[in-house]
């Protein structure tokens, strides 16, 4: 009984221990975030000449 303990213990430690690691090419990460930044600022952009100037000014 005591050997059946120890197993389920070390069993649920073990598995605890394992660390996965995923690395990112920051190259690539540092190039998407910049194209996504772009494509924002040109749909600003197109958004800010679509609107009408007030006639007063």
């Amino acid at each position: 009984m005591k050997n059946w303990i120890v197993g389920l213990t070390l069993a649920c430690i073990l598995p605890a221990c394992v660390t996965i690691n995923i690395y990112f090419p920051a190259a690539a990460a540092e190039k998407a975030a910049d194209k996504i930044i772009d494509e924002v600022w040109q749909l600003k952009q197109g958004q800010d000449s679509a609107t009408p100037k007030p006639a007063g000014q």
